[in-house]
């Protein structure tokens, strides 16, 4: 399972990785299908007849203890890094892949079809002596000694991949004078791909190193282990992810959205853009032949112990069940589920887009979770806060977004576009400059036309 942290440091450099996806572009005045990812009552804002979306990505990464310069390094030192302190370690790795997708107007309305893969790697709330325990014990083997670790709260690794195909369309309630109010909703079928989890709850023990042989002692925790597809077998490979994206169709979601714009006297432009959005409402069931999601209770008690070495090298969760079950310490507190359902990660949006002067805005925006990432059956999300300056012309855009990620605190980037081209990174400054603790790059490309 150790082989998380290098996988993430190779999927950012092969990538050049590139917290929020697609920032600045997202907000931009050329309203197209990325700008419907944020906020489907954007399309009621479409400046031609129709948007052709060819293709975009964007990939992050986010750390409260990893910076920049760590992700180029080797694994060794990057789980160093990762469990060093007294913080708990989080650590996040996703990616959104666009395909070929289509938004047109029509009178009054707006309509797109789009089509998108998804696929996240996170490890959240992973205690450092614990973390490592598992990862560092040859490290370690001139250390004796004992620690205890007594947590209240759910660490978790996890894995996921799943594609959309959705069905928006958007309203012009009222267009008169300087004020144009539009609302909007996306309906998504979801394919599930490939899932796996690991959680430990309320984990108490005691971790033992005698010369770099780690045991654990007098231990209690609530487990949850769950896999389904390919990383099942392993999720520490990107193939597996790539093998993956798209599955049956076996899940629904919706996007609800409002957009209000205070328009210039002339109505070429607006003055001030508003728009909210709840996202991702809904969630999908994994389904396959190696399917399997079980509760259990780890229990260690008197002179027994568990080895933890043995753990040093296991990649998959299977594996990881099979030596906790062999062990004699792990009971099933729920019978396996074959079916086990995933909520997605549902998001408040909210942004400002305010005209300083001509061509320049400036533009607030914030993404707000609205459930927690501790529990086992939800996929994660990340907080965050954005001011983003840019220079707008019909065919050119320049624009300088700074953000505060929870996880990893403040990044600054930078973006353009060209036409229907665009290239951005909302944390290649701080990057650079500050070793920051995150790292993220998109691009994309589309035309329209009447």
């Amino acid at each position: 399972m150790n082989k998380i942290f290098l996988l993430t440091s190779l999927l950012l450099f092969l990538n050049m990785a590139g917290q929020e996806h697609f920032s600045g572009i997202s907000t931009s005045q050329r309203v197209g299908i990325i700008n419907a990812g944020i906020n489907p009552a954007e399309l009621g804002n479409l400046e031609t007849s129709y948007d052709i979306h060819i293709f975009s990505t964007s990939i992050k990464a986010s750390s409260n203890k990893v910076g920049f310069s760590d992700l180029f390094d080797d694994s060794t030192n990057l789980k160093n890094r990762l469990f060093a302190g007294e913080e708990a370690a989080n650590l996040s790795f996703d990616g959104e892949i666009y395909g070929p997708s289509i938004a047109f107007a029509y009178e009054k309305w707006g309509f797109a079809f789009t089509t998108k893969a998804n696929a996240k790697l996170d490890v959240v709330d992973v205690d450092d002596d614990l973390g490592n325990a598992l990862t560092r014990s040859v490290i370690n083997s001139f250390f004796v000694g004992s620690t205890t670790v007594s947590n209240n709260y759910n660490q978790r690794l996890s894995g996921t991949s799943w594609g959309e195909i959705g069905l928006s369309a958007a309203r012009n309630l009222y267009d008169e004078g300087d004020h144009k109010l539009n609302v909007g909703a996306t309906f998504k079928l979801l394919f599930p791909g490939s899932y796996a989890n690991f959680g430990a709850d309320k984990f108490n023990g005691t971790i033992n190193n005698s010369l770099g042989r780690v045991t654990l002692t007098n231990t209690v925790a609530n487990l949850n282990i769950a896999y389904s597809g390919n990383l099942g077998n392993d999720f520490t490979e990107f193939g597996d992810y790539a093998k993956s994206l798209y599955g049956k169709l076996n899940g629904v979601a919706a996007d609800l959205g409002a957009n209000y714009q205070l328009k210039d006297s002339d109505g070429s432009h607006y003055r001030l853009n508003l728009g909210i959005a709840i996202r991702n409402m809904g969630g999908m069931t994994f389904k396959s032949a190696n399917n399997s999601a079980t509760n259990y209770v780890l229990n260690i008690q008197g002179t027994d112990t568990l080895e933890l070495n043995q753990f040093q090298n296991t990649k998959s969760m299977t594996e990881a069940e099979r030596l906790l079950l062999n062990s004699g310490f792990l009971n099933k507190n729920t019978n396996d589920k074959k079916d086990f359902k995933v909520k997605l990660p549902t998001l408040f949006s909210g942004y400002a887009d305010v005209k300083i002067v001509t061509s320049f805005y400036v533009t607030l925006f914030t993404q707000q979770r609205l459930k927690k990432n501790e529990d086992n059956d939800q996929i994660t999300s990340q907080n965050v806060i954005s001011l983003t300056p840019r220079y707008t012309l019909k065919n050119y855009e320049i624009y300088v977004p700074f953000s505060h990620n929870e996880l990893s605190g403040i990044a600054g980037g930078l973006g353009l576009r060209v036409y229907g081209f665009y290239i951005g990174s909302g944390s290649i400054i701080t990057a650079l400059l500050s070793d920051g603790k995150q790292a993220d790059a998109y691009m994309g490309y589309s035309f329209k036309f009447d």
